[in-house]
């Protein structure tokens, strides 16, 4: 059966996620997967994360993540240095989420981690032999430079804002402050994709409170968020301001130098639409200064730039899914679009449940299509 056809065939049960996503109950099956990529179970519960094999041979593998435990949970696959090779997020119990990834020889560790904080419940993965790399295919190898280039333009952006939301922070500017924040995460969160590789940085930059273990220090932008509108006082800010930008010049050292692999590009634009559907809809990602539009704006932004990428290989590989993807962001971008106010968007707070709804069926419809995307490259 080709791609096209299996599509097809999926229709239905798309439909049926989309519906369910829009009554709010989540569910990543849309996500496809390749016929030739071989299946990992890996079954996570609050205490346990039971990989199927601990030996693999080099290639593209798909992980089917099922949560068996009492709260929501996120899979990763690191390599060296935890850096980030795969992640899906947001499992919440009694659910299950594919991942591709693919895995060139070495030492790597799988991680499922209950309530999606800490360390998580590791386990040793060793991948032996050689395979024919996804990035060998030269439309893919290019798709990796091109982002590579976005990121670039953006991390210029992200440090020459954030070096300002910081000194206005850092000089006791309030208002200046609250105007630059949506401003400076605007970059940020149009590069999550690669910026999200580097576990450690990640979270001191944009941890929520109530990510942190027991006694880690709540820190990044969030951190300067809440006092900037919930007291109004950052007079004790100066040395979280100092820390985030000394964390944001690294990431964009690091970024900078970093071209991702397929499937990472792939899984980076549906993780930027997820954002929007766990963290933006909801409103609780700005949750005190409630610019969470700001951040939906960006996560579409770097999802398209993601996908845009990749155009070349998927036009060839399947049209009829790019045009069905371009169709739904220019869908979601319209629905968006309802709500500029100015230069930014109206608050999230502003917003009504119903508003709330279109903008969460628009993106969930989709994240269906986007999701495909990595069947699609991983099909090479």
């Amino acid at each position: 059966m080709s791609l096209r056809n299996r599509r097809a065939a999926l229709a239905p049960a798309l439909a049926l996620v989309v519906l369910t996503a829009a009554c709010g109950e989540s569910d990543d099956a849309a996500g496809g997967s390749s016929p030739a990529a071989e299946t990992i179970p890996v079954a996570a519960s609050d205490d346990a994360c039971d990989v199927g094999t601990a030996e693999l041979e080099a290639g593209t593998y798909e992980f089917e993540v099922t949560n068996g435990g009492s709260t929501t949970t996120e899979f990763y696959v690191y390599a060296e240095g935890d850096r980030v090779m795969a992640e899906a997020e947001n499992i919440a119990p009694e659910q299950s989420r594919p991942l591709l990834v693919e895995l060139p020889a070495g030492e790597y560790e799988t991680a499922c981690k209950p309530g999606m904080t800490g360390d998580g419940i590791r386990n040793p993965l060793t991948v032996t032999g050689d395979s024919e790399r996804l990035s060998e295919d030269e439309s893919l190898a290019q798709a990796g430079t091109d982002y590579q280039r976005y990121v670039r333009s953006q991390t210029a952006a992200l440090l020459e804002q954030t070096t300002a939301f910081t000194g206005a922070v850092t000089a006791g500017d309030v208002e200046r402050a609250k105007a630059l924040y949506p401003v400076a995460r605007t970059y940020w969160e149009r590069i999550e994709p690669v910026a999200e590789i580097f576990g450690d940085l990640d979270p001191l930059i944009d941890g929520r409170e109530g990510d942190q273990e027991e006694g880690q220090d709540f820190t990044g932008f969030h951190r300067i968020e809440k006092a900037l509108w919930e007291t109004g006082d950052v007079s004790g800010m100066g040395p979280y301001a100092d820390k985030l930008l000394t964390d944001v010049q690294r990431i964009v050292e690091l970024a900078d130098g970093t071209t991702l692999e397929p499937l990472q590009l792939a899984n980076g634009a549906k993780a930027l639409l997820d954002e929007v559907a766990t963290g933006k809809i909801t409103g609780e990602e700005d949750r005190y200064s409630h610019t969470d539009l700001w951040d939906f704006a960006a996560n579409l932004e770097g999802s398209q730039a993601a996908v845009q990428a990749l155009r070349p290989y998927l036009e060839e590989a399947d049209p009829e899914l790019v045009a069905e993807i371009d169709e739904r962001f220019a869908a979601t971008e319209t629905e968006l679009r309802q709500y500029r106010a100015g230069d930014g968007w109206v608050l999230h707070d502003q917003l009504t449940q119903e508003q709330l709804r279109g903008l969460s069926d628009s993106v969930t419809a989709l994240t269906a299509s986007v999701s495909e995307v990595a069947a699609v490259v991983a099909d090479r």
